[in-house]
């Protein structure tokens, strides 16, 4: 008997589309702008109109073919989307510099990699005729079986392929974080970058999308199910891959935060900070089931508490996770709990296939359908 359910949020509640337009923007910037790698600057600004966007995604994801390969390996976080479709263009225009800069290539790829590694790095790629290529991630990749984050780990792979430099560069580490920051700037804008990440932008002059989030379902009708839900005994909690001002603000103007204990909202912020009290720095963020362990604990539970949680848990029939990635799915296996995938991600009504191939217990679809489950 189901007690406890814990909700994914972008797929489920609210659209991903923004999030995936922030993430094409990120790479556009990282690569053209004179902040960054400064390929085609005069091409660069902070207010492309709706059309220009669409252009820009359908070229970086080709017409989000990446995306979905990226989505179907495993990987759920656009953090790590950004940073490995932004790495495999620098490893490819790398490529087409090597007869001629080994040698800095091999500096740049065993040394700390920061801001300037980029700009210097563009420096010297401005002296040749060099081209993106969007096109090769998917043939590159497709050869690998790599899933979720082996697949940070395979650029390593093809750098040694392609350059002829054994690295460790691209495991995740402060080009990440860089490809983060970006991110956060395109998604909260100026006004609120500096509360997101603790950085002022590099580059100002983006308003965001934070106020122009779609609900999947209408509201006042995601509100009552969430309702029902409390009135009817089950306790409700979110686990998400979203930050906590992009989760609590927008889950505010909805009206749906008060159905929720702020014990059990686990965000993105609480998965980074749980990534830097380890050792290493190893990758929280779904398909571990982190985010999922502590929002059945409670946030504030430890870090090690939550790790040290014996998986499959008991009792995990009683617990069911909704989601809408194959990354949610996952998760919910490791923890022993039951999983109902909602239709309305980025595949649509054609994920549906991939949710029964991995015996989902429920596919919906709709967040709305969840009513018939009980």
């Amino acid at each position: 008997m189901i007690k406890t359910i814990l909700f994914d949020v972008d797929g489920v509640l609210l659209s991903e589309e923004h999030y995936f337009d922030a993430s094409a923007l990120t790479v556009w910037e990282m690569l053209i702008s004179c902040s960054y790698l400064a390929l085609a600057p005069e091409k660069f600004k902070t207010d492309y109109n709706e059309t220009e966007i669409k252009k820009i995604r359908e070229r970086v994801f080709e017409n989000d073919k990446v995306l979905k390969f990226m989505k179907s390996r495993g990987l759920n976080a656009n953090w790590d989307m950004i940073y490995l479709s932004f790495s495999h263009q620098l490893i490819h225009l790398l490529s087409q510099i090597k007869d001629t800069e080994i040698e800095k290539i091999t500096q740049w790829l065993q040394a700390p990699f920061n801001r300037e590694t980029l700009l210097e790095i563009g420096r010297v790629l401005n002296n040749y005729q060099v081209e993106t290529d969007f096109n090769l991630f998917l043939e590159d990749f497709a050869r690998s079986e790599a899933t979720k984050q082996e697949l940070l780990s395979y650029l390593n792979e093809l750098a040694k392929e392609k350059l002829g430099v054994e690295t460790t560069i691209f495991n995740k580490g402060d080009l990440w974080s860089i490809c983060e920051h970006v991110s956060q700037e395109w998604y909260v804008g100026d006004e609120h970058v500096l509360a997101s990440t603790g950085r002022p932008s590099v580059q100002t002059g983006k308003k965001g999308f934070l106020a122009n989030e779609t609900t999947l379902a209408p509201r006042d009708e995601i509100a009552a199910l969430f309702q029902f839900l409390t009135r009817s005994g089950y306790t409700i909690g979110i686990g998400t891959g979203r930050p906590a001002l992009e989760t609590i603000q927008p889950f505010q103007h909805l009206g749906w935060l008060n159905n929720f204990d702020d014990k059990r909202i686990v965000t993105a912020d609480e998965v980074l900070a749980a990534e830097g009290e380890l050792p290493e720095w190893k990758s929280l963020s779904k398909p571990h089931p982190y985010t999922y362990v502590m929002c059945l604990n409670g946030k504030g539970t430890s870090v090690r508490e939550c790790l040290d949680t014996v998986l499959p848990i008991e009792n995990g029939e009683e617990v069911l996770v909704v989601g809408d990635s194959l990354a949610d799915l996952l998760a919910a296996r490791q923890i022993g709990c039951q999983f109902a995938a909602v239709l309305t991600g980025l595949s649509g009504k054609d994920a549906r296939s991939e949710f029964e191939q991995h015996k989902a217990e429920y596919i919906l679809d709709s967040v709305l359908n969840l009513k018939s489950i009980f």
